[in-house]
């Protein structure tokens, strides 16, 4: 009798496990949506000045954020590290108001973000989009989703929660316009976790009747699929390449999560035998002939714009990489371009900036 109750709750137990498992998968599937493409953004229009002018220097930073939780302690389970969420709410608003501070000595007239946290259980809730924007009065401003993700159960003891994430763009110049465009992504299970990659276009009037086309751009990162990738960067490259051939000046900035470097690893002195996704060779035989990558200007010491975060940072051991910058069209001169030296102490990424001209 003791036998035949015993394996009755037993038989209920792993009834009542099965039962919630399939509740949780039932919930993650049928609440997976993606955001439709080609949809315009509204954009909170604050800035003073009406339009840009050709020949005049303008500064443009991409900074990924990392959401508020990466401090140069903090590893991250996706990358072989420990953690999945922020050390808690106090250090996400620390850590952005590092970034906002970076960002404010830098005095750019145009700056994009991208892991900016809009509600999300990783970053204890903060509304980042928001701490930003306060802090940037003089700048229009334009935020898209880029990743709403159900409740994820992942890690197992330390879930990463629900997240709903984007890409923030500010400018100094008024944006007549802006539209967000989805990225083509994995159909396998990985969709549930990259499910909302986009980038966006910003315009920006010029002088001359034409227009400064603004994209910020987050490219996908934990994806093995080569072809997904190829699609995600020649989806850009047509769309530059349109607006490049309508007369219009093209400047591109963000996380490409690829080597804009010819060898990340030879430059920076990393272990050669370390492969990562997020570090293939970025396609530029596969540009179209009038945009370029923008180059960086050559220091002593180079100077990585990401850290990998299977362990903490330690200057001249950790792996480290050049994935950020910005992509230019040849009506566009590149001035000069660095990427700032930030110790990775508010993020996993450092800045990147360039100052450019648009040409006659």
């Amino acid at each position: 009798m003791n036998l035949r109750k015993s394996i009755k709750i037993c038989l209920g137990i792993l009834v009542t496990f099965l039962v919630v498992i399939l509740a949780y998968v039932g919930y993650v599937y049928f609440s997976y949506s993606r955001i439709a493409d080609n949809i315009p953004i509204q954009a909170v229009q604050k800035a003073k000045t009406k339009q840009t002018t050709t020949n005049t220097e303008y500064k443009i930073t991409t900074f990924n954020i990392g959401y508020g939780s990466y401090t140069p302690e903090y590893t991250f389970f996706m990358d072989g590290g420990k953690q999945s969420k922020a050390v808690s709410k106090e250090s996400v608003i620390k850590n952005i108001s590092g970034v906002i501070d970076t960002t404010k000595k830098i005095d750019p007239d145009f700056a994009l973000f991208q892991e900016v946290d809009e509600k999300a259980t990783r970053s204890h809730s903060v509304d980042e989009v928001a701490q930003i924007n306060q802090q940037f009065n003089s700048y229009s401003s334009v935020f898209a989703t880029n990743y709403d993700s159900a409740f994820l159960m992942y890690p197992v003891l330390d879930p990463i929660g629900k997240s709903k994430s984007g890409i923030l763009t500010l400018s100094s110049k008024e944006i007549e316009t802006s539209t967000r465009y989805s990225l083509p992504i994995e159909t396998n299970f990985n969709k549930f976790f990259d499910l909302d990659r986009a980038f966006t276009v910003s315009k920006i009037p010029v002088e001359n009747g034409k227009f400064l086309m603004l994209y910020n751009v987050h490219l996908s990162a934990y994806i093995k699929d080569q072809k997904i990738q190829k699609e995600q960067v020649h989806k850009l490259f047509d769309h530059m390449e349109n607006e490049y051939k309508k007369g219009n000046y093209v400047v591109g900035g963000g996380d490409f999560n690829h080597d804009l470097l010819d060898s990340s690893s030879e430059t920076f002195k990393n272990d050669p035998t370390e492969e990562y996704t997020w570090l293939q060779p970025f396609p530029k035989k596969e540009l179209p002939k009038n945009l370029h990558v923008a180059t960086i200007s050559q220091t002593n010491v180079p100077v990585p714009s990401v850290r990998n975060l299977d362990k903490p940072y330690k200057k001249g051991e950790s792996f480290v990489a050049l994935i950020d910058g910005f992509i230019i069209s040849d009506n566009v001169e590149n001035v000069s371009g660095e990427v700032i030296d930030a110790e990775f102490e508010h993020s996993d990424h450092n800045p990147v900036e360039m100052t450019f001209k648009l040409k006659n």
